[in-house]
């Protein structure tokens, strides 16, 4: 019989006894991590700054494409599919949280390898980096498509064959000139003030979207649709459903998994932040997952309830169509570029990171391998963002795939095998459903949305 507390090798695992671990959460402390916290952070990072930060990983491109999911299920069926996997996202954080307290490890890489060894840290550190590349290539995505718009409306004549028009030289210029430098920080704290502003700019894009809702009539009117194909003006159009499914709604949990996707931030965050327990970062989750919620919700729903049916995949498209040249519009639509711009830096750390762990996990840190390897990340995910097509494809395969695997099946199977607690208990049966939640909805979804792409 091990005694309590005592470790394993790497390979079989570690753990703590029950008391230990109960004594932990009771004093709201990490005593196998503190020790190395502080080393690495000091001060730390405030709460609201890892708070923000934390909302900046969450929120980016998702805002976006909610509108959309709503239309293809309903307001009653958006809202109860979103709360679920806000609700299972804490919770899968909760699971890892408390996991870091178990085996002592400060990344979701080495969950992977206590829990099934080199293999598991190999397939959790792959399956970061694909998420996280597809989540930076769908945030410049949406700056090579709507930047040139935005600038286009604030001039008059035509300029369309200009450099500053161009989509593709842009993206170039600003991944040189900004995504490059900020992602070349070495600490994930020094982010903070840029989240913050991140998110002032979602906040200030939700209630635009609010505002605007009454400025595009449904349905439209001929001044709105004389320079496009008129789709229709059936007053039917204009009424709002409750519930309705059909095959884009599979688009509709991977989408919203994408969205609530920090998971690979989490313990970078806590490792960084000020006074780290497992309760105060359990908080920061909490605080910073209902938060994005509400923007989130209220975001879509104004939107859904601007365009109805014919709302686009990507929310900025509708209102680029029948409000331009309109102040507000264009000014929110750079803040909300600015804000996905931001971004890009933040979930360049996890995917670095996770990278340096699968190649050079026993080398100390070099400035000549941080670099190239952010260069390399930087070059695949432009080139990503100029050859894919649609930012709804970004969404629903990552989101069905990665997305999936690293908010529900990785935190519950990695429970399963680590915890020592009787199956019939509360956390474990938790485990166990976000594994078969996880497992059913990612290749339910990834089979529908492939389905799709085989009938066009």
């Amino acid at each position: 019989m091990q005694a309590p507390g005592r470790t394993l090798n790497a390979q079989r695992g570690w753990y703590v006894s029950a008391q230990q671990l109960e004594e932990a959460e009771a004093e709201e402390s990490c005593p196998l991590l503190s020790n190395e916290f502080h080393r690495q952070s000091s001060p730390g990072v405030s709460f609201g700054l890892s708070v923000f930060n934390l909302m900046n990983a969450i929120m980016g491109s998702g805002i976006l494409g909610l509108a959309y999911v709503m239309a293809h299920t309903g307001i009653l069926g958006f809202s109860f599919l979103l709360l679920i996997v806000a609700l299972l996202a804490s919770y899968s954080v909760h699971l890892l949280l408390n996991m870091c307290i178990q085996t002592a490890v400060t990344s979701y890489e080495d969950l992977g390898l206590f829990a099934f060894g080199l293999p598991g840290k190999v397939v959790v550190a792959g399956t970061i980096v694909i998420q996280n590349v597809g989540a930076m290539s769908s945030y410049l995505l949406i700056i090579k498509t709507e930047l040139p718009a935005a600038i286009s409306e604030f001039l008059s004549g035509d300029y369309s064959r200009s450099w500053y028009l161009d989509g593709q030289t842009l993206l170039i210029i600003i991944c040189i000139g900004i995504v490059f430098p900020l992602a070349l920080l070495p600490k994930i704290g020094f982010l903070g003030y840029t989240s913050s502003l991140s998110f002032f700019f979602m906040v200030f894009f939700a209630l635009v979207i609010v505002i605007k809702k009454w400025s595009i009539p449904c349905p439209l009117t001929l001044n709105y649709v004389e320079q496009y194909i008129q789709i229709s003006n059936a007053t039917d159009d204009c009424k709002p459903k409750l519930f309705h499914f059909s095959k884009e709604s599979a688009y509709a949990i991977p989408t919203m998994a994408f969205s609530f996707l920090c998971h690979t931030s989490v313990l970078p965050i806590y490792c960084e932040l000020q006074s780290p327990s497992k309760k105060r970062m359990q908080n920061v989750t909490n605080t910073a997952v209902a938060l994005s919620f509400l923007i989130y919700f209220v975001s879509a729903l104004f939107g859904y309830l601007t365009f109805y049916d014919k709302v686009a995949s990507e929310l900025l498209q509708g209102y680029s169509k029948y409000l331009p040249h309109d102040v507000v519009v264009m000014t929110v639509k750079l803040c909300i570029l600015f804000a996905v711009l931001l971004t890009v830096p933040l979930i360049h750390f996890p995917a670095r990171k996770a990278l340096m762990m699968m190649f050079f996990s026993n080398s100390s840190f070099s400035w000549i391998r941080h670099s190239l390897i952010t260069l390399a990340l930087n070059i695949i995910i432009v080139l990503l963002a100029i050859y894919v097509p649609d930012i709804r494809n970004i969404f629903g395969v990552v989101g069905s795939s990665t997305s999936t695997c690293l908010i529900f099946v990785f935190p519950g199977l990695f429970y399963l095998k680590l915890s020592r607690e009787d199956f019939l208990s509360g956390r474990k049966l938790g485990a166990f459903v976000l594994l078969i939640f996880g497992i059913l909805v990612g290749n339910f979804s990834l089979a529908l949305i492939i389905f799709n792409w085989i009938n066009k």
